[in-house]
């Protein structure tokens, strides 16, 4: 949210002093993220430690912090974990709001800086403890597992036909439904592509494992000290490995290297491991129908 919420300060103080025993001298507002429900802070505490506060309204699925914290029980030090209010939640209730509260990480994400060859290959051993974490059955039942639902597909099919039947007088929209009409076949090409890679890969056999699904460099933190951390934990997914290692060579971790280059320093700290190229493909198809 890069506008502030209509909600006081001092409501947001009051609740960390009630909920978290936090005593705060300052707060501020961040604009950051393109969420419209998820608003964040930046408040220092009265003995100058920083936190990071998010404020969520709408619908509110818990597993985005109790994910987080069991990973990071389980020793993936990446994982910045939510601290507890004081009587051992995980989120306080503040108006029509969810507060979570977490340690502040100054820090820059993977588009602002490379990652060196050394956090590659950590990247790729925090990744693959995800990837083999044995989730208890409480966890398990409260993420979702993957569909290979056409819902992406079908929505860009309808904004087709609207380009072509709508009358559209908004500028910005009117150079945007131009450029999609030029690119009319590439997108149907996407498409008809991206719906055979579905068909192909229901017909196989694959292992489900815990996936990020978004770990993009943008989700990935690094901090002074060069520790980094896998941030956004609000739509994990039970599905295949290559729901996430996708994103490895398939241009989402920025500029700094080559896929091939990615695809080596990532799985020196991944390992070894049999890659199924049309869930590969499958991924990529909708992420680009997606974005």
């Amino acid at each position: 949210m890069i506008e502030k919420p209509d909600l006081h300060d001092e409501k947001i103080i009051a609740c960390l002093q009630d909920e978290f025993g936090l005593h705060v001298d300052q707060i501020a507002f961040l604009p950051l993220g393109a969420d419209l429900n998820t608003a964040v802070y930046r408040v220092i505490a009265d003995d100058e430690s920083p936190y990071f506060v998010k404020l969520r309204r709408g619908i509110f699925d818990e597993i985005a912090v109790t994910l987080p914290k069991f990973l990071s029980d389980q020793g993936v030090v990446q994982i910045i974990a939510p601290l507890t209010t004081r009587t051992g939640q995980l989120w306080a209730s503040l108006d029509i709001f969810k507060l979570i509260l977490y340690p502040f990480i100054e820090s820059h994400n993977g588009y602002e800086i490379d990652f060196s060859d050394h956090q590659w290959g950590e990247f790729g051993t925090a990744l693959k403890s995800i990837h083999t974490t044995v989730l208890p059955p409480a966890l398990i039942r409260r993420i979702q597992q993957e569909t290979y639902s056409p819902q992406w597909r079908e929505i860009v099919k309808m904004f087709l036909e609207r380009v072509e039947d709508d009358t559209i007088d908004e500028p910005v929209a009117v150079k945007l439904a131009a450029f999609v009409k030029a690119k009319r076949d590439e997108i149907l090409n996407l498409l008809g592509r991206a719906e055979h890679l579905a068909q192909a890969i229901q017909a196989q056999f694959h292992e489900f494992v815990l996936c990020h699904s978004d770990i993009h460099a943008g989700n990935i933190l690094i901090d002074a000290n060069d520790a980094f951390y896998i941030v956004d934990w609000d739509n994990p997914i039970l599905a295949p490995k290559e729901r996430d290692l996708m994103f490895i060579g398939g241009g989402q971790m920025g500029t700094w290297h080559t896929p091939q280059e990615e695809e080596t320093l990532f799985y020196r700290g991944y390992g070894q491991t049999q890659i199924n190229p049309v869930a590969l493909a499958y991924y990529r198809y909708e992420r680009i129908i997606q974005d």
